[in-house]
């Protein structure tokens, strides 16, 4: 009988407490899907641009339930040997060396010459886990094909062992930065949970929560500049966790405001190709400028 989780929450509310004393604030939505992903039993799938919050969810859902959290990064070309299993061909040639083929045959395909990786590590735990499959849309549809046994049935079939069957329950996320259309038959198997970036007060209530020192004004004006950032055209939008990061850069240089100095001082933290530098620097620093200018006058009119 698979062993109960440290923490079985009774209600969505629950799960919004939870997560906040772990140190993230959920949306409504993602409350929800946490809470029903476990009582249902079922994966989910976590969508939406990158830097948003989709693996720390995961992260601080297992810290949360007081469960280990198992993680794969997925990749171009990842495979079923790195995903599932593989078998310790050294160990085994060790012992046919030793013993001769015609015995050792017998018993080289046995779980102690195994190589478990994460999907069979988190399928075979004896406690249960948060399995994190990470970046899934990184991966080709042939392997997509490979997840459904597991996420159907919780269950790995290994040809020389038989059905390796779940000893608990996992909690699964999948995440994507929708870079491809995933299947319908991943997408029938999940719970859906789009994320996106967070509005001005709540991405404020973040980087307070994270940088509680930091002054509620110019937090304000922090969060004012990062969104004013994401919509320009770049490479990659500064994420929320380098909006807490230029928080804490903000308070360690004793900054009391963002003027285009400062801004201009800290900018790296937050934009991180060189093409975006040029275009933030050029539209951004040049409105701080304006907007300090502006306050000034207002001040001494």
């Amino acid at each position: 009988m698979a062993a109960a989780p440290t923490i079985v929450p009774d209600s969505v509310t629950d799960v919004a407490d939870g997560l906040r004393a772990v140190g993230y604030l959920p949306s409504e939505s993602a409350s929800l899907v946490s809470f029903l992903a476990t009582k249902l039993g079922k994966p989910v799938l976590v969508e939406g641009p990158a830097g948003v919050g989709k693996t720390q969810l995961a992260k601080s859902l297992a810290e949360y339930l007081g469960r280990s959290l198992v993680r794969l990064q997925c990749y171009e070309g990842l495979d079923e040997a790195k995903a599932l299993y593989e078998w310790n061909y050294r160990k085994q040639l060790l012992r046919i060396q030793a013993t001769g083929e015609q015995e050792a045959w017998e018993d080289i395909f046995a779980e102690d010459f195994l190589l478990t990786r994460p999907l069979l590590q988190a399928i075979a735990s004896a406690e249960p886990v948060v399995l994190l499959i990470d970046e899934i849309d990184k991966t080709d549809q042939e392997f997509e094909a490979m997840l459904l046994e597991v996420l159907s049935d919780f269950q790995i079939s290994i040809p020389e062992l038989g059905v390796i069957e779940s000893r608990t329950h996992p909690i699964v996320v999948l995440t994507s930065n929708n870079s491809r259309e995933l299947t319908e038959a991943l997408k029938r198997r999940c719970l859906y949970l789009w994320l996106d970036y967070p509005g001005v007060e709540r991405e404020m209530e973040i980087v307070r929560l994270h940088a509680p020192d930091l002054d509620e004004a110019l937090a304000r004006r922090l969060v004012e500049v990062i969104h004013m950032i994401r919509q320009l055209d770049m490479k990659k939008p500064p994420s929320i966790a380098e909006s807490i990061d230029w928080a804490r850069a903000l308070l360690l240089l004793g900054a009391e405001d963002i003027d285009r100095s400062m801004f201009e001082r800290t900018m790296s933290i937050i934009v991180k190709h060189r093409t975006d530098i040029d275009l933030v620097s050029e539209r951004v620093g040049v409105r701080l400028a304006g907007a300090l200018g502006s306050e000034q006058a207002e001040a001494t009119g």
